[in-house]
């Protein structure tokens, strides 16, 4: 049954309108994770420690998805419920579209300094080129992976939660397929693991702009719009909460990996990647 944004909330049906939404990050979270069981299992504990060590950097650069999509969607929402539909629909594109910007511009700058941030928080030897490799490849889907957490939010304003839910377990299902296949079958190692993400973000990002840039069925669509600086002002400052959640967490996790790298070395580092898996389901059950 569909339940609408004007609707009087119950408790029970408010779990039943964010199930779809808690699933998504799950899925969302577990890209990594993937990710870290092929590469352990099939290439070896040095490159699992480099995926680990430079997968908070790359979560890092993708928060700024979520403070546009988790801020955005409230003004959204609310000019919605004031009957102004056109106007909610021009904020949406607004906000999609310096998600997009800034996505690339911040994947170039990240292309560039990838190398020196992981001297910095401690690589070694060992682990620096796989690490910086991994990192490379997946900035070229930071962009999409900015949006697919901000359209995480916005099928929900959509109310087509479940749109977004079938959306985000076909970029999962991609992230696994193709690690199987580009790791297992075709041993192209952690290359094939990092290429096995940017797919999925692919799936998950650029899907729904395609969905919302034609007629639909749900609240928004992409349209032409402008520029409306105070809108972005006040979506940045509603959603940098959840922005400084994600940055914390990546900020804690490479202060970690830094001292770790000091004490036990790369083993070290992969023995904290298998217990942040753990946590990353449960973090994710809340975000959603």
């Amino acid at each position: 049954m569909k339940i609408q944004l004007s609707e009087h909330f119950t408790y029970q049906k408010l779990l039943r309108f964010v199930i779809p939404s808690i699933i998504m990050m799950i899925f969302t979270s577990i890209y990594g994770v993937v990710d870290g069981i092929f590469v352990s299992n099939y290439v070896g504990s040095t490159s699992f420690a480099a995926v680990n060590f430079i997968m908070p950097f790359i979560m890092a650069m993708g928060a700024i998805g979520f403070m546009l999509g988790t801020g955005g969607s409230a003004i959204v929402a609310k000019t919605m419920g004031e009957g102004k539909a056109k106007k909610a629909n021009e904020y949406f594109s607004m906000l999609i579209y310096v998600n997009l910007v800034v996505g690339i511009v911040l994947s170039l700058i990240g292309f560039l300094m990838i190398r020196s941030i992981a001297k910095l928080l401690g690589a070694s030897d060992a682990l620096l080129e796989d690490a910086v490799l991994y990192g490379k490849i997946l900035l070229f889907g930071n962009a999409a992976f900015m949006l697919q957490n901000s359209f995480q939010t916005f099928f929900a304003v959509a109310e087509k939660p479940q749109t977004g839910l079938i959306i985000t377990i076909a970029a999962g299902v991609t992230n696994m397929v193709m690690d199987y296949l580009l790791i297992v079958v075709f041993p192209f190692g952690i290359i094939g693991a990092a290429s096995a993400t940017v797919l999925s973000c692919f799936v998950g990002g650029i899907i729904p702009i395609f969905y919302f840039a034609r007629k639909n069925s749900s609240r928004l669509q992409l349209i032409k719009t402008r520029f409306y600086g105070r809108e972005l002002l006040k979506s940045c400052a509603n959603g940098s909460s959840e922005m400084m959640s994600n940055l914390s967490m990546s900020l804690v996790n490479m202060l970690y990996n830094l001292q770790l790298m000091k004490i036990a070395g790369e083993n070290g580092v992969a023995a904290y990647g298998v217990i942040m898996y753990v946590n990353f389901i449960f973090i994710a059950v809340f975000l959603g």
